[in-house]
């Protein structure tokens, strides 16, 4: 824990990332282990750390060297602040709930609005591309830290988004007071905070309390993983929520059509394999046993002349991931579907189902949720 809380104090410096054109193209310099420390701000606590970090930048780099040679992929990976930090750190800066999400789905059955109920077609929109970044609702990436707070950040950017449409003014709204003040049930074992949550979790809570406050009022604090008390002296509503919905379960359709013609949507993806991308249309997760670890917010969909279909995905892990602080997923005309079997996974919830069926590239499609403005 001490060893992630020095890697966290050096990520707070910068939020940067090597692309992968500079690690492949300088001839004159090949990128090293020292440039990695200097560029990203890293002091271990003595040599022996030093020497495991090297070890798993140094696995990472040859990572990236094999990969950007293989020209059939459609994407780049790249060095980034994750490129020193063993699988069980980056499990921090995910934190959505697996179990707490597959039981409220099981749960919920929420209805969407009587506009909604329609036939989609999502025909009409083949080659089409959407990018809600265009329409000035979306906020600039931001970057949720060492913390699990994912949920928090997709809740509070999708209702950025729905005020921006429904008043013509973008806030900037706050991801701490959803984490503080949005206790998560004890019957799925989860700690709430930056043990994670869901975004219906956070909607629901958001309407008890009367509301979101913006960002600048009850600022950001638990990037270096640490909770805080849930402190009402700073609640000051810029939003209030009337409602959120839930569009229907691993249809490709609805999503389609919702992204085309209403707004972004918050999801929850598998994105257990997304800490090295740099660029292009992403296809590297496992859609035949997903796991549902991360909550981000889908901008837009699109066709990339040389790359193919894709959707355009908010990350919360700052500007200098990805593409800006986006990725791209490959989007699939026929959704692949798989099979969560591990939708308990660390959390033990108690009377959540023992398998779930999860569609979509990265399982974009299974948990796809907006929001009412009152």
């Amino acid at each position: 824990m001490k060893q992630l809380l020095i890697l966290l104090i050096a990520i707070a410096v910068v939020s940067a990332s090597r692309k992968w054109k500079s690690l492949e193209h300088n001839e004159k310099h090949h990128y090293t282990f020292e440039d990695f420390k200097a560029e990203f701000s890293r002091v271990y606590k003595d040599e022996v750390e030093e020497s495991m970090r090297q070890k798993l930048f140094e696995e990472s780099l040859a990572k990236v060297h094999k990969h950007n040679k293989d020209h059939t992929k459609t994407w780049k990976l790249g060095v980034n602040k994750f490129s020193d930090m063993t699988a069980e750190e980056k499990k921090a800066f995910r934190g959505v709930n697996g179990a707490l999400l597959h039981k409220q789905k099981a749960a919920q059955k929420r209805a969407i609005p009587n506009t909604m109920n329609r036939q989609f077609n999502a025909t009409a929109w083949v080659g089409a591309n959407v990018d809600w970044r265009t329409k000035g609702v979306i906020s600039t990436p931001k970057d949720q830290g060492g913390c699990g707070s994912c949920w928090t950040f997709s809740t509070a950017e999708t209702i950025e988004s729905y005020s921006a449409l429904k008043t013509g003014t973008l806030l900037t709204l706050s991801e701490q007071q959803i984490l503080d003040c949005t206790p998560n049930p004890n019957d799925c074992g989860g700690t709430g905070g930056c043990g994670g949550g869901t975004v219906e979790l956070a909607s629901a809570r958001i309407i008890a309390m009367g509301g979101l406050t913006q960002e600048k009022d009850y600022p950001y604090q638990s990037g270096d993983g640490q909770n805080f008390k849930c402190d009402m002296t700073k609640f000051k509503p810029a939003v209030r929520l009337a409602n959120y919905f839930d569009l229907p379960s691993n249809q490709l359709n609805p999503v389609i059509q919702h992204v085309s013609t209403v707004g972004p949507l918050s999801i929850s993806v598998d994105a257990s394999s997304w800490s090295d991308y740099d660029s292009g249309v992403f296809d590297g997760c496992n859609n035949q046993s997903p796991d549902i670890d991360h909550a981000v917010q889908l901008v837009g969909f699109g066709t990339d002349t040389s790359l193919g279909d894709y959707w355009l995905v908010r990350n919360s892990w700052g500007t200098g991931y990805g593409e800006a602080g986006y990725i791209r997923l490959k989007r699939y005309a026929t959704p692949p579907c798989g099979v969560d079997t591990t939708p308990q996974d660390g959390d033990g919830c108690n009377g959540g189902p023992s398998q779930v069926t999860v569609c979509g590239n990265c399982g974009i499609l299974y948990d796809t949720t907006y929001v009412q403005i009152r």
